[in-house]
C-alpha cells in the first residue's frame, strides 16, 4: 500500500495505537483514578473513540475548536486546559448553551472575576478549575500561594470552583525511572496540597487533576488525586523514548517519505520529507528532525536527519564510506521517519494512513487543525 501513497504521508500503526491505549487503561485502573485523555495529540475522532472505549471519562482539549469538534461527535464532558481569556468566552458560552459540559481553566483573580461576571450576565454558571504550578515549567499558581483563596472567592455568581489541575511538563526533562517517579510524586503532592489549602479556606474542591505521559506512567500511587490526563502516550515519540517511558517499537506514527536524489560527495540522501512534513520541533536534539527508518519501520542508525528545508529532508550517511548510497537508497525508494514530537508532526498533516492491525486495505482517518 505504501508504494502507491503520495508522499510525504503520515502513517498510523493501528496495532501499536491499540497497545498504547490498553497500557494506559491497565495502569489507570491499577492506580484507581479516572482518566481524561488529552486529545490534542491525535485530533482524530477514530483515535478518541478507542480511548473512550477503553474507559476514558471525558476528554481534555487545548483549543475550543477541539472542544467543538468532539462535542459535535457526541463527547460532552470536556476540560479546556488552556487559560481562558475574554475573547474566547462567547465561544465557550455557545458550547455550554448547546449542552456541552465544558470546564474552563484560569490562574488569576482578574480572570476569575471576568469569568464570573460574564456567566452572571449571560445566565450561566461556568465550571472552573485553577491551574497549579507544581514544577516551574509553565503556567499556574504555586500550591502554597494565598492568592488561590482570592481566586476561589472571586468565583461567585456566574462561576463555580470545580477543582485544581496541574501538568508536570518538567517531566519531559527526566530520563531515569527514579527521576520520573520523583517528579510524579512532586506533581501529585503539590496539587493535592493546593486542594487542601482551598478546602481549609472553606472552598469545595472536588476534582484534583494531574497529568503528563511520563508521570502517568511513573507514579507509584495517586492518593488524593481524582483524575489523570495524558496525551502523547497514544502515539509516543522520540522524546518519550529518550525520557524512557517507551521504546521505538511503541511509536505508532511515522512519516513516509520518498528518496528524490543524492549528493554523493556530501554523503547525503535527499527526500521529499522536509520540516513541513516533520515540524521544526527538534525534541531533545538527539535525532535531528526524527529517527530514520526503512520502509518497514526498522531504524537505520547510519542515516542522520540533521538538516531540513521546507520540502527537502537532507539525510546524512554516517556509516561505511564505501557504501553506494544511490544503490542502497535508490531514487523512488521509501523511508519512514519517527517523529520527535508526535503532536507537532501530526499537526503538519490532514489525515492518517492507517496500517490495519488485521491486514487488508489501509483506511484513512481524518484529523483537523486550527483554533
Amino acid at each position: 500500500m505504501q508504494e502507491i501513497l503520495e508522499t510525504p504521508a503520515l502513517l498510523l500503526d493501528e496495532a501499536r495505537l491499540q497497545r498504547n491505549v490498553e497500557r494506559m487503561r491497565v495502569r489507570m485502573d491499577r492506580l484507581g483514578v479516572a482518566f481524561r485523555p488529552h486529545v490534542k495529540t491525535s485530533k482524530c475522532l477514530e483515535v478518541v473513540r478507542r480511548q473512550m472505549a477503553a474507559g476514558a471519562r471525558g476528554i481534555t482539549v487545548s483549543t475550543l475548536k477541539e472542544a467543538e469538534e468532539f462535542f459535535r461527535a457526541g463527547i460532552d464532558d470536556i476540560l479546556y486546559a488552556v487559560g481562558i481569556v475574554p475573547n474566547k468566552l462567547h465561544h465557550a458560552l455557545r458550547l455550554i448553551r448547546e449542552g456541552c459540559r465544558l470546564t474552563l481553566l484560569l490562574e488569576s483573580v482578574v480572570m476569575a472575576e471576568q469569568v464570573a461576571r460574564h456567566g452572571a450576565e449571560h445566565g450561566v454558571c461556568y465550571e472552573v478549575m485553577i491551574e497549579i504550578d507544581t514544577d516551574g515549567h509553565r503556567s499556574g499558581v504555586k500550591p502554597d500561594d494565598p492568592v488561590l483563596l482570592d481566586i476561589a472567592a472571586a468565583l461567585q455568581g456566574g462561576a463555580r470552583l470545580k477543582g485544581v489541575m496541574t501538568h508536570a511538563g518538567a517531566s519531559y526533562d527526566c530520563n531515569t525511572p527514579e527521576a520520573l517517579a520523583a517528579m510524579a510524586e512532586q506533581e501529585r503532592s503539590r496539587c493535592v496540597a493546593a486542594a487542601t489549602l482551598l478546602r481549609n479556606g472553606g472552598h469545595a474542591c472536588p476534582v484534583v487533576s494531574v497529568g503528563s505521559t511520563p508521570t502517568a506512567l511513573s507514579a507509584s500511587h495517586l492518593e488524593g488525586v481524582t483524575e489523570v490526563r495524558a496525551g502523547v502516550y497514544v502515539f509516543f515519540d522520540m522524546v518519550m523514548a529518550d525520557v524512557g517511558v517507551c521504546t521505538t517499537d511503541d511509536i505508532a506514527i511515522s512519516v513516509l517519505c520518498t528518496v528524490i536524489g543524492h549528493q554523493a560527495d556530501q554523503g547525503w540522501v535527499i527526500t521529499d520529507g522536509g520540516w513541513m512534513a516533520m515540524s521544526r520541533d527538534l525534541g531533545h536534539d538527539h535525532h535531528g528532525y526524527g529517527m530514520v527508518c526503512d520502509s518497514d519501520g526498522q531504524p537505520v542508525p547510519e542515516l542522520g536527519f540533521g538538516k531540513a528545508n521546507q520540502e527537502h529532508g537532507v539525510l546524512q550517511w554516517r556509516g561505511d564510506a564505501g557504501v553506494d548510497l544511490t544503490q542502497r537508497f535508490p531514487v523512488g525508494g521509501s523511508l519512514r521517519i519517527l517523529p520527535n514530537h508526535a503532536c507537532a508532526t501530526a499537526a503538519q498533516h490532514g489525515q492518517y494512513h492507517v496500517i490495519p492491525q488485521n491486514g487488508g486495505d489501509w483506511p484513512v482517518w481524518p484529523r483537523f487543525n486550527g483554533w
